[in-house]
């Protein structure tokens, strides 16, 4: 979850939602975020809302965390009470570092959510992890309690890139971690890989898309190095210790995982997210970028059901001091306008594979898309075919692209 939460209006104490939330809520899919808020160290890029022991202070554990998450999950099976969702279709656990806690507490959480929502059959559960923090036993341990989906950290596979960026594991661990989790029974594995960090190399790249392509891994998220105000790499840069990231070498990058990806059988489906087939895509996300309902339970995570976003207080400590006296966690929460709505749908949408339907803009939208097929930067089939797709160019630029379709 992002270090800054904006503003919004008050949530009720008992978390009530408005009875037209309560009535939509699952029509196209409901999932779970499970937000674990705890790491080992601080890596120097991050500015999620997470926290090593000596930040945490008093009030707030490893140790009791599991029951403080299955207490805000009791609250929410309260708030929907006799309108539950259809169906639990995905669950994310996410961080911060989700398996710094044991994978029997993970295990409960997810036991929590099926015995009060019910996951579907086919339910894709993923977890989050930092390849340092996972055993063979522990990756058992998940398997068997009902995850399916294992995402690793591995960012680079370049020594020097990784003491950069401050991380923990050595250079090869993130991918030995893939194929322990796969001997696990894994029915997916992902590996994050970042890139444009300074110092890093056109040949540091190739090696990291070699190893993941080596680790026989059947999804990739691939991401340019984002430099966050109050982070130590930010700080780093000031003092001018460190060059800022360069977007012609991003750009290179991106085009270096398009055709390494490519050609190991990989097919993007999202700007930063390529799969082998369309079993391997993260459908939980795909709730995301698709508007569906979501609730997400732990500190600073933000929900999205029936169309009321919220989101929770950040700090662990005061998470946990809400639901131990019986109070929501939830800090704020606001109702999106129609302009609002189609603005977040259009920006989403936009970068997956499939892309949107011309029809949905309005007229200086559906202008704007005609320059960029003009342009080259949308697909010109699938444009006469009445939607507007990326090209690889168009990737590139998709931001440029959103603001031409957007009033």
């Amino acid at each position: 979850m992002p270090g800054v939460l904006p503003e919004g209006e008050p949530v009720p104490r008992d978390g009530a939602l408005p009875p037209a939330a309560r009535r939509a809520v699952g029509a196209r899919g409901f999932g779970v975020y499970v937000h674990v808020p705890f790491c080992a160290s601080r890596c120097g890029y991050c500015d999620f809302n997470t926290y090593t022991s000596a930040e945490l202070g008093g009030g707030a554990s490893r140790e009791t965390y599991a029951d403080t998450v299955l207490a805000e999950l009791a609250l929410a099976g309260r708030v929907l009470g006799d309108t539950p969702p259809p169906r639990v279709d995905t669950v994310f656990v996410g961080g911060g570092t989700p398996t710094l806690l044991p994978a029997d507490d993970l295990a409960r959480i997810l036991d929590g959510i099926d015995r009060t929502w019910g996951l579907a059959a086919d339910a894709e559960v993923t977890t989050e992890a930092n390849p340092e923090t996972v055993t063979p036993e522990s990756l058992k341990t998940l398997r068997a309690a009902g995850y399916t989906r294992i995402s690793l950290g591995m960012q680079s596979a370049a020594p020097g890139v990784l003491a950069i960026l401050d991380r923990q594991h050595s250079a090869g661990r993130a991918t030995a971690a893939a194929l322990e989790a796969r001997d696990a029974g894994f029915d997916h594995v992902n590996l994050d890989l970042i890139y444009g960090t300074p110092g890093e190399s056109a040949e540091d790249f190739a090696a990291s898309l070699d190893q993941v392509v080596a680790a026989g891994v059947d999804h990739v998220s691939a991401y340019a190095l984002i430099v966050e105000d109050g982070t130590r790499l930010a700080a780093r840069m000031r003092r001018g210790e460190l060059p800022y990231p360069s977007d012609d070498v991003a750009a290179d990058r991106y085009l270096a995982a398009e055709a390494a990806l490519g050609a190991a059988g990989f097919s993007w489906y999202e700007v930063s997210n390529w799969a082998r087939s369309e079993a391997a895509r993260c459908r939980h996300n795909l709730l995301y970028w698709t508007g569906a309902d979501w609730w997400g339970l732990g500190p600073g995570a933000h929900s999205h059901v029936g169309g009321v976003r919220w989101w929770n207080v950040k700090h662990p400590t005061a998470y946990a001091q809400r639901l131990a006296a019986g109070e929501s966690p939830g800090l704020a929460r606001e109702l999106l306008t129609p302009d609002e709505a189609h603005m977040e749908d259009v920006m989403l949408r936009l970068r997956l594979a499939t892309g949107l339907p011309l029809a949905g803009l309005d007229e200086a939208g559906r202008a704007g898309a005609e320059r960029a097929r003009a342009d080259g930067l949308l697909d010109a089939d699938a444009y006469a075919a009445g939607r507007a797709v990326l090209t690889l160019r168009g990737r590139l630029l998709a931001d440029a692209v959103v603001r031409d379709l957007l009033p």
